[in-house]
């Protein structure tokens, strides 16, 4: 790893995550992983050691270690299991809408029990014909009196039913198109706000992912982040701020992958001779690692950006790029690994095939690959256009 002259602050973020995931993660991320178990009493273990509130101004509890803080924390754990580490890193998607819209009073009321890992959050954008297409949502916020009336169902939700706070995107008025949506704060055991099944996925199955299901919700208006009809602005805001830390995800299982197949090998020998000794393994590690270097270099300097300006909306461009190149290279990483391992890297016993199964999701969700080559496209053109 080469020397990003990290503060004597970071360089303890650092070490406390890594010494977090060797005595808390990796001792329960294969029992995890098979049962799909959420690891409710690591996350508190996590609160305890101070790493849910990386990023949460001081004032409202936190360390205010910005989103550079939050993605060193979350790179470290995941390179031990990505799932387990999600379960903060999600909270900080769930988080960003009341940390960037919300009034005090609503900071005060809810940030402190995060930073705490007391409570866990949630983000609410996504429905089964609404991914990338956020405006064909259909769950509905209907004004009545002093109250709204939510009602409708949001899919694949990231620490659903075990977060105690949600951040929900509804729409408030369909022919205002984007201008039609409203975000809102809305508590786990509020009458009328219940739970899909679990789902059972290929990998991150140690994180829970339910859908969230209104019927007749009761929301006070006390409870909007921002104002009536700024929803997509808060979504869009929050996937800026939140891209990083699916980014330092993917560059956490790629770097873990490597370090495992790395060690693997110049313990593994065949024809007499480490496999490390052979050009065609010793490419591939080579590949690996300038990869995973790459990665990281483009995330920090994102996060350090994003956390100098205190706008990610002027780097969304950067934000869809790191988490673009970093799960990208989590993939391929991850594949190559499992290759090294040979056999061995096919099997349970052996931690590779799960880095691989998780690393999947880190190119679809928030916004997939896809999304992210648009997002950047449009930032390039945005660019060229400003000149003249």
């Amino acid at each position: 790893m080469m020397n990003y002259f990290f503060t004597e602050e970071q360089q303890m973020i650092i070490d406390t995550a890594k010494e977090f995931a060797e005595k808390y993660i990796k001792p329960v991320r294969e029992k995890y992983d098979e049962e799909g178990h959420f690891p409710t009493a690591e996350v508190k273990a996590m609160g305890e050691a101070g790493l849910c509130g990386l990023y949460i101004p001081e004032e409202y509890g936190g360390m205010g270690k910005g989103i550079m803080g939050l993605c060193l924390a979350v790179e470290e754990m995941s390179k031990v299991c990505s799932a387990i580490a999600l379960s903060m890193a999600a909270t900080a998607l769930g988080t960003f809408p009341i940390l960037l819209f919300s009034t005090d009073t609503q900071k005060k009321k809810y940030l402190p029990d995060i930073a705490s890992g007391k409570n866990l959050a949630a983000f609410g954008l996504t429905e089964a014909n609404a991914g990338s297409d956020a405006l064909g949502m259909q769950t509905t916020a209907k004004k009545d009196g002093d109250y709204y009336i939510l009602n409708g169902t949001k899919q694949w939700i990231t620490n659903g039913g075990e977060a105690q706070i949600y951040s929900v995107i509804a729409v408030t008025d369909r022919a205002r198109g984007s201008r039609g949506l409203t975000a809102f704060i809305i508590e786990k055991d509020t009458p009328g706000f219940t739970f899909g099944k679990k789902e059972n996925k290929m990998g991150i199955r140690a994180s829970a992912t339910r859908e969230l299901v209104f019927q007749d919700c009761k929301i006070h208006k006390d409870q909007i982040i921002a104002k009536e009809g700024m929803g997509a602005i808060v979504a869009v805001n929050t996937l800026y701020n939140s891209r990083p830390g699916v980014a330092a995800q993917a560059l956490g299982i790629a770097a873990g992958a490597f370090e495992e197949a790395l060690a693997y090998s110049r313990q593994r020998k065949q024809f007499g001779q480490p496999i490390s000794s052979f050009q065609a393994v010793q490419h591939m590690l080579a590949n690996m690692a300038t990869e995973v270097e790459a990665a990281r270099a483009l995330l920090y300097a994102t996060a350090k950006t994003i956390d100098a300006a205190g706008d990610a909306k002027a780097f969304a461009k950067e934000s869809a790029m790191s988490k673009l190149y970093c799960s990208d290279v989590a993939m391929k990483v991850t594949v190559d690994a499992v290759q090294i391992l040979g056999g061995y890297g096919y099997m349970k016993e052996y931690p590779v095939e799960k880095m691989m199964r998780d690393a999947k999701i880190t190119q679809i969700y928030e916004g997939t690959n896809q999304i992210q080559r648009n997002e950047i496209a449009l930032g390039l053109i945005k660019e060229i256009a400003s000149k003249k």
